[in-house]
Order: structure tokens, then sequence, then C-alpha cells
């Protein structure tokens, strides 16, 4: 059998990318799965390449990604697979007696979020489907440990309001997914009543996360703009962008170096409307970047470039941008809402949200609850 008109190409690809002990690797493991009597299609090929279990294995990867960037087959859905053990384990860690409600309910929102794909609509994520299981397998735990009760059926507004004061910071998003669960169980007749009904949050609207000092704002910027204080370039790219741009760390994720205007110095990060014009600090932090991506010999085209992602086209994991600022002691969301605060509490939030590219209504959960005094007009402060 005559071999196929891409291999040439397979091979200049893992040649460019891989080490020559990885790359022969993969063109043996090619050549056995081109010899076998199953279809030698690229599809066929990138499916008979994958690995049971959570990881698919860098050949396979490898594969995907020379496949999708010719045009010969469309990417696994490796993602989808993962999304759906983790739902899994959620739904068998439930209780015997609750666990068929839950499992229905997990089965209703997957075909609410393929209508929504269909429809071209905002679907709900693979993280809003796992965390509303979780907060179901918590409740279903909790019924029958604490309340000893194994039908949904026998629960009423008092084990609800009881479950609520276990975690009393999250008792907003939960009693969000547990109208979900209850709406849906009432609608399929597990349930007569639906014991959310009349419950509130009993919260505020304003916004409750931490913030950085003046003192720690200037201790990160010296520590991220000095190049003696050790910081890795990925941490003071990040750590740059949010505290000074408000970027969220998926915006960061998904910087590729195209997105970049070198003879403008500027960026354009995620849904923003305009390019972010960078200021000379968080210039040079992008470059030093850069440098350390070059170091790679990768032609990965998004700016964070990591071991693991250096052979192929896809971004840094979200689990590795979670931990990117570990060393310095402070959360991206804790640095990105300090400068979003800054900006909404002295700006029209409306302009914030036109200019980060945001919905209006997100902006002002970021309004302080208080005036500042040199703010007021000087006849109000004369009055009071």
């Amino acid at each position: 059998m005559d071999p196929p008109g891409w291999l040439d190409d397979f091979v200049a690809h893992v040649a460019a990318r891989h080490c020559v002990a990885r790359a022969c690797s993969f063109i043996t493991e090619m050549g056995r799965l081109l010899q076998d009597e199953l279809s030698n299609s690229p599809q066929a090929l990138l499916e008979r390449s994958r690995r049971p279990g959570r990881s698919m294995g860098t050949f396979a990867r490898t594969l995907e990604d020379f496949f999708t960037l010719q045009g010969l087959a469309l990417p696994t859905d490796q993602a989808e697979r993962l999304a759906a053990g983790r739902r899994k384990r959620r739904v068998d860690a439930a209780p015997e007696s609750l666990r068929p409600a839950v499992a229905a309910f997990d089965a209703s929102r997957m075909r609410a979020q393929d209508r929504a794909r269909r429809a071209g609509t905002r679907p709900r994520s693979n993280l809003t489907l796992e965390a509303a299981l979780a907060t179901m397998r918590d409740l279903a735990v909790f019924l029958t440990d604490q309340r000893g009760k194994g039908d949904w059926a026998l629960v009423d507004v008092h084990d609800i309001e009881a479950f609520l004061a276990t975690l009393p910071k999250a008792r907003k998003r939960r009693l969000t997914v547990l109208r979900q669960f209850f709406g849906f169980a009432r609608s399929q007749r597990v349930i007569l009543v639906d014991p959310t009904r009349g419950l509130t949050a009993k919260e505020g609207s304003g916004y409750r996360g931490r913030t950085l000092t003046l003192d720690q704002q200037r201790h990160l910027f010296r520590r991220w703009t000095c190049k003696n204080d050790g910081a890795h370039p990925h941490e003071a790219l990040l750590g740059m962008l949010a505290l000074l741009h408000g970027a969220s760390s998926s915006e960061v994720r998904m910087l590729q170096v195209t997105d970049i205007n070198p003879a403008a110095r500027t960026v354009r990060l995620g849904k923003r409307p305009h390019p972010v014009p960078l200021d000379p600090a968080s210039w040079a932090v992008l470059q030093r970047c850069l440098a350390h991506r070059a170091a790679w010999s990768t032609q990965n085209p998004h700016v964070m470039v990591t071991k693991g992602t250096k052979g192929g086209r896809s971004p840094a994991s979200t689990a590795y941008l979670s931990h990117v600022l570990d060393d310095c002691g402070y959360p991206p969301r804790m640095v990105r809402g300090t400068r979003l605060v800054d900006l909404v509490n002295t700006m029209d939030p409306k302009l914030v949200a036109a200019a980060f590219g945001m919905d209006p209504q997100a902006t002002l959960i970021y309004l302080a609850d208080h005036i500042d005094p040199t703010r007021l007009p000087a006849q109000h402060q004369k009055r009071n």
C-alpha cells in the first residue's frame, strides 16, 4: 500500500517540534497504525491513536494538532469525555436512594446545553454544570447523613436552610442551583412542593472580594518589574496585566503573538473592543515572556507556552494559570479585582464596561458602598 500524501509533512511536523527520540517513536507508532487492517483516514487514525483514560497521550495530541492544522480531521472530543467523567463521579457520589433524580437533572441540563449550542446562544459551560452537580452531591449526602432522609419528597424548607447554613458565603450560589433542581424535580413529579420557594439569598450584591493595599501593590510591582527578584516570566506577565490593565487569567491564557502590535505597543485582550496600550513596565515584562517563549523553539501561537504545550498549538491549561501567582502569595482574581474596584469607583462604570468588553451590569458589583469625602462637592462638605 502506498503511503498517504501527508506522511512526509507529518514527519517534518514532529521533527520540528520534538526531540529525535520522541519524533522517532511517533513515526514508528504512525507506521504501526498505517499497517493494520483498519481504515487509514486521518479521522480514524486519530481516534485509534487515543489512549484510554484521562489523558489521550502525547502521540494523539501531536496527531490532532497536525491533522487539524492541515484541515484533514476534526478535533477530538477529549475535553467532553473528561467533563463527562467528572460529572459521572459527582453523580455516583450521591447516596443511592437520591441518585436517580440527580442523574436525571444532569441529563436535562446536558440536553439544554446541546440545544443552546445548536441555537447559537450561550450554553452553560462544563465548569458550571460540574459545580451544580457538586452542590447536589453535597446536599444529597447532607440529607442522608445529617437529616436522615432518603427521599426527595421528604425534603422541606428547614432541611434546605440547614444545608445552606453549612457554607454561609456560598448561600447565593448554592440556592440558585437548588432552585433549578427542585424546579426540575417538581416538573418531573418527583416532589409536590418546592422547598426553596420563598427563600432569599439574604446578601448584598456588592463586591465582597479581597483587594490589595497600596503597599502590597507597590511590592508586587517591584517584584514583577525587577529581574533580580526571581519572578517567573509567566508570573510577571499575568500579574502586571492584572494589576495595571485588569486582565483576567483567561485573557492572558489566550493571548497570542499575533495579538501584539510592536509598533504601537498594544495587545488585544479577550473580547475587548479596542487594543490595550501597554505602559513601559508592562511592555518590558511582555518582552521577557516572549524571550522565555523563544527559548522553547516552539511553533505554538500563544505567548504563554509551557512544557506540555510547546509541541502543540493549544493554550496553557486553566489549572496552570490558576497557580502561576502562587509564589507571590496573591490569587489572580484578587489582583484583578483591585484594579477593577479602583477603575469603577473613579470612573463611570459604563465606560469601564465598554473598555473591557463586559456587560454593564457586571461592573456595578465593584462599586463601593461608601463615598470618598474628597470627591464630594465643596458646598456639600461645608454642610456636613
